[in-house]
């Protein structure tokens, strides 16, 4: 989720962090319309919608800025069609990150300013769950069976099952799994052209992706790849494609001194040491210098197209799955929208959810050409969503197939700045690679 971010402008950390900021249309559109100041009128109607709906106003608080309303003000204003009794006051929070936004979000509902419902990502959720914020919400997926099990025959059935065991514990539901974004390499396919070079398959090794690394460096002096610090986008791929992750599957454990580890890094410190990656820490932007065959590939999930249709480069871009060594990874990260236990509105987030999760709702968030894949597999393979976009758009929803939640227990802020700051450290060559990895399990064993 994802729902999730990078956090420096110089890499593709673009993501879960740096991306929910600047292009937050991806993972806030359809949160944005759950947003709503706490406090408003008793609720107790049923949420069927219309003028049965009992007046109602519903502070919703995403991750985003003021500049970002416009378009998720064009949800809101389809939700009211249907819904005029409820008035959604969306309050976007402006973060870089995840962990800030948390943060921030915790201090407001410390100093009484609860909302009625919150945005919440992969990075997050559990922590919510933990604290006692929230209102579980069986008893309305029990009131609305048919629309919740339409809702999930058409979702991947990892969605389901990774929102249970990760978002929701206690055995209470707290989320339903909303829109996603996994990783995948976007290549600029005039470099490969200029370099003489075939477009590897989709199942494609580290091996050959070294060596077009070093063949398009070589034969067009263009760098071939950004080598990131961001957990999500730049440390959990390569992880994840050796074999290995920052956790073990249930989070309680720290797996980060394990050889396969010392491997991905000593791989990506590899690319910065011949130059095929600029160094990391800068202001390079992957973006424009793809758009200006200055790059030849980063990873992304789906926000990346937001900056490729403004700069004209979606048709020289092509998504392929990350290499692999062991097998394909991608980590994934998705929304969830929950209602905080202080609300007086609980059927109308509850509504509002419903309509989030509806096809209407979820296709009118793909029509607007967000930055995160939609849930429903059946508005992810639509044109309203791949048109417009870069060929193998599809391998963003595929990649479920094999993909692993980011791991985030309870700490996951720390966790996040102690594994970013270590990995920045082994890639510039200021920390060496065993001796990195060590202290970092040290430290995240001391988080959980």
């Amino acid at each position: 989720m994802n729902a999730t971010s990078p956090s420096g402008a110089s890499s593709l950390q673009l993501s879960r962090r740096t991306a929910l900021k600047t292009l937050a249309a991806l993972a806030a559109v359809p949160a944005a319309g759950a947003l709503a100041g706490c406090g408003g009128s008793s609720q107790t109607s049923s949420s069927s919608g219309g003028s049965s709906d009992k007046a109602a106003e519903l502070s919703f608080v995403y991750l985003g800025t003021a500049e970002q309303q416009a378009q998720w003000n064009q949800l809101f204003a389809q939700f009211n069609k249907q819904h005029p009794n409820i008035k959604l006051k969306p309050e976007g929070v402006a973060s870089t990150n995840w962990a800030e936004f948390f943060n921030k979000l915790s201090t407001r509902i410390a100093g009484g300013r609860v909302p009625d419902m919150v945005q919440v990502a992969t990075e997050g959720q559990r922590l919510f769950a933990s604290k006692g914020l929230l209102h579980p919400i069986d008893e309305f997926i029990a009131k609305d069976k048919a629309v919740i099990d339409e809702y999930y025959a058409d979702l991947n059935p990892n969605l389901i099952k990774w929102n249970t065991k990760y978002a929701s514990p206690g055995g209470k539901t707290y989320y339903l799994p909303g829109e996603f974004n996994t990783m995948v390499m976007h290549c600029n396919k005039v470099l490969f052209d200029k370099a003489g070079i075939q477009l590897p398959s989709a199942d494609w090794t580290w091996d050959q992706f070294l060596d077009i690394c070093r063949q398009i460096k070589a034969k067009t002096g263009a760098f071939a790849y950004v080598a990131g610090t961001g957990y999500f986008t730049d440390v959990m791929p390569w992880l994840l494609t050796n074999g290995t992750s920052s956790f073990n599957a249930d989070w309680t454990q720290p797996t980060f001194d394990n050889p396969q580890v010392q491997e991905s890094a000593q791989f990506m410190r590899t690319l910065v040491e011949e130059k095929l990656s600029p160094p990391p820490g800068g202001t390079f932007d992957p973006f424009t210098a793809l758009a200006q065959d200055k790059l030849a590939m980063f990873g992304g999930g789906r926000w990346p197209v937001i900056n490729l249709r403004k700069l004209n480069a979606v048709q020289k871009t092509v998504l392929l799955p990350f290499p692999k060594k062991v097998g394909q990874g991608s980590p994934v990260g998705w929304n969830g929208y929950p209602i905080l236990k202080a609300s007086k509105n609980k059927e109308a987030c509850w509504t509002f959810i419903k309509f989030l999760i509806s096809k209407e709702g979820t296709s009118f968030f793909a029509n607007l050409g967000g930055t995160i894949v939609p849930a429903r597999k059946s508005v992810a393979s639509s044109q309203a969503f791949l048109a417009n976009s870069p060929k193998g758009t599809e391998y963003l929803y595929d990649a479920l197939s094999y993909a692993t939640p980011i791991p985030a227990p309870d700490k996951g802020a720390a966790i996040q700045q102690v594994i970013e700051d270590t990995w920045r450290q082994m890639l510039t060559g200021n920390t060496p690679i065993a001796q990195g990895t060590t202290q970092v399990q040290g430290k995240l064993q001391g988080l959980v």
